[in-house]
């Protein structure tokens, strides 16, 4: 099966935003995990209610550390576009950047734009990997 990894510093909203679009939207036949290079303490709320409007819940996920055994478990790795580049494991692999914005600070509005530009990056990655296999 394949594993796809979403990485970014915090590991609070973006990531975990596309870790629940994928594995909400592969159905089983591929499955994703997301991790932070410095985890914040919680996911961001915005974060969750963001995700709850389009039926998703991520109130459970808990940030955790990118660690070399996380990045290993990866057949594809995916930065956010949050600066990793200079801190990042991530970029030691193969991997592919989506260069979104940090939503730290931000209004619900910008965390709904880039929920919504994630669902599209997500839906897209996955119709890859299925027809990779």
């Amino acid at each position: 099966m394949k594993r796809v990894l979403f990485v970014c510093v915090g590991n609070s909203a973006r990531s975990p935003m596309a870790e629940g679009f994928f594995n909400h939207l592969a159905k089983g036949r591929a499955i994703a995990a997301s991790a932070g290079t410095s985890p914040a303490s919680e996911v961001s709320p915005l974060a969750i209610q963001a995700m709850r409007e389009v039926g998703i819940d991520i109130s459970r996920h808990r940030p955790r550390k990118l660690t070399a055994v996380i990045l290993e478990s990866a057949n594809r790795v995916v930065t956010m576009g949050c600066g990793v580049a200079e801190t990042c494991p991530g970029t030691l692999v193969a991997a592919e950047d989506w260069a979104l914005a940090d939503l730290k600070g931000q209004p619900i509005e910008k965390v709904r734009e880039i929920r919504d530009r994630i669902r599209v990056r997500v839906e897209k990655l996955l119709d890859e990997i299925v027809k990779e296999e």
